[in-house]
């Protein structure tokens, strides 16, 4: 069984800020400029589609599997020598196009996760093609679970089966529905007995949407640990993974759980 109490904190960084529409060189110039104040954190958090704004534009905007954002993740993950992620339009290799989280790490490999839950109040279900599965990705030892904006309103699909230690958000979630952000994070942190960090943006949109930020991090009771309000920056925060044993062990409603299978 795992020792919780093995684990090394883990310092995480959020990125929240504007984002250009549909301008990546803009985007990714801005982000190198913001990461310089991500020194030495083990974990860099950037919003959903951080290199375009969520568009529906999906066959001018998607990048191939390995384009040049891509690229410039595994380049910014080895000068900051931590994982780097956050999601990008893409064009997979079956064609299909997809919102897809890319996981960066300081070694070069990159992996993924597919938004599961598309939004269809923005047509997201006609140009986009959903994920099939869950992941689960490792980081010193912690095991992180990332999902993407819509996916946050499924209890479902953001229960957790795998005894994971930090769920993790990345959206671009508008103004609008900000009470149910800010309701339904805290939720999720304490019907699964972890972390949750989520990353939003700020600024309008090349729709007009405006979006309030409000990125934060919660501990496994749903504490704040982290407000960014609506403020443009860089946040760190780091996360004692004693603390989250020492819960587990004494209100371990987790063994009570119902067992089920996502189709």
């Amino acid at each position: 069984m795992r020792d919780l109490n093995a684990l090394p904190n883990l310092n995480i960084a959020l990125v929240q800020t504007t984002l250009v529409w549909h301008d990546r060189q803009a985007n990714l110039e801005h982000f190198e400029l913001l990461l310089e104040q991500a020194q030495g954190v083990d974990l860099i958090v950037l919003p959903e589609m951080f290199t375009t704004g969520f568009s529906m534009d999906s066959e001018a905007l998607a990048e191939q599997e390995k384009g040049p954002t891509h690229q410039w993740l595994q380049a910014q993950a080895k000068k900051y020598n931590a994982v780097i992620t956050g999601s990008v339009i893409i064009q997979a290799s079956d064609g299909s196009h997809r919102n897809r989280l890319l996981w960066a790490r300081p070694d070069g490999e990159v992996l993924h996760y597919d938004k599961r839950h598309l939004f269809r109040m923005a047509g997201e279900h006609d140009h986009y093609t959903p994920g099939e599965r869950q992941v689960q990705f490792e980081l010193k030892g912690w095991r992180i679970r990332p999902l993407i904006c819509y996916d946050l309103r499924f209890p479902v699909w953001s229960r957790d089966a795998q005894d994971t230690d930090l769920l993790l958000y990345t959206a671009n979630w508008p103004g609008a529905r900000r009470q149910h952000w800010n309701r339904l994070l805290p939720a999720r942190a304490i019907e699964n007995l972890c972390y949750v960090a989520a990353v939003n943006r700020v600024g309008v949109d090349g729709k007009g949407f405006a979006y309030t930020g409000d990125s934060q991090v919660l501990d496994f009771q749903g504490e704040s640990l982290l407000s960014a309000g609506e403020a443009d920056g860089v946040f760190q925060v780091c996360l004692d993974a004693e603390e989250l044993a020492a819960y587990r062990e004494r209100f371990p409603a987790n063994l009570d759980a119902d067992t089920f299978e996502v189709l």
